[in-house]
């Protein structure tokens, strides 16, 4: 059993998928075992994973029905302790950024690092929280490319929702943590770098990412909802008074702690 396997999916990307190939076979740390999952491309896709076959330990162009079909797919066919997905597109950090990091795939359910963000005018490294609660994970998640899962957490929490069109690896997340207290630490390196330019990120995409994801707070969390509502109504009154110009007066006279 290998120590990692990484998983690309892809669906008529050329360039991407080249882009993420390339820097995954590039690595200098090669101890993994790489899969992909191609949905049925007609965009010369498949001549491309021909040539590179031999790099590749596991491919499959065929029909699905949807991202988390194909990732899920990955999941199954993986052998691998942990797996990363780095979909068609989207690329490790450099070339030796494998070699500084497997070390640290050991013991915890969850390892994520630092994520390297590219939009169409400019590029950032995305830092995540130390600690993970509900309230964070209930608004935010975890990046999929620059997160190691555990593959036995697919047995305990089951595979991605194949129901949910964007939000099944945020939904995978906050039940892993919230749910089934899974182990997880964050590591302050960049592993890999992201596109924006996917389902997720596109604004017409934006309601549908908010109803997916009251559908699940609603039916897997619903106890926790009203106390973070009431969290939230307390940290925009703590919001509003640091604003207010009494207040900021009362401390500059010392007549009020700051807060």
């Amino acid at each position: 059993m290998s120590k990692l396997s990484i998983i690309t999916i892809n669906f008529n990307n050329l360039d991407g998928l080249k882009r993420t190939v390339e820097s995954i076979i590039n690595q200098t740390w090669q101890e993994f075992e790489y899969i992909i999952i191609d949905g049925g491309s007609t965009d010369g896709s498949v001549a491309y994973i021909e040539s590179k076959s031999d790099k590749i330990d596991y491919w499959i162009n065929e029909k699905d029905t949807g991202v988390y079909n194909a990732m899920n797919k990955g999941v199954i066919k993986a052998k691998g302790e942990y797996l990363l997905f780095l979909n068609s597109g989207d690329h490790f950090y450099n070339n030796d950024v494998l070699q500084k990091c497997n070390k640290f795939l050991v013991e915890k359910d969850l390892i994520y690092f630092n994520l390297n963000i590219v939009d169409q005018t400019a590029s950032w490294i995305r830092t995540y929280t130390d600690n993970l609660f509900f309230s964070y994970l209930a608004k935010d998640t975890l990046p999929h490319p620059a997160t190691f899962i555990k593959k036995i957490l697919f047995h305990k929490v089951g595979l991605f929702d194949e129901n949910l069109k964007i939000v099944s690896d945020w939904k995978f997340f906050i039940q892993s943590i919230c749910k089934f207290n899974s182990s997880y630490i964050r590591i302050d390196q960049t592993l890999s770098t992201f596109y924006l330019d996917g389902l997720s990120s596109d604004p017409k995409n934006q309601k549908i990412i908010f109803d997916e994801k009251q559908l699940v707070l609603e039916s897997e969390f619903s106890a926790f909802l009203n106390d973070l509502d009431e969290s939230n109504k307390q940290k925009q009154l703590i919001s509003n008074l640091k604003k207010s110009k009494k207040i900021q007066l009362l401390i500059k006279l010392g007549l009020l702690n700051k807060f």
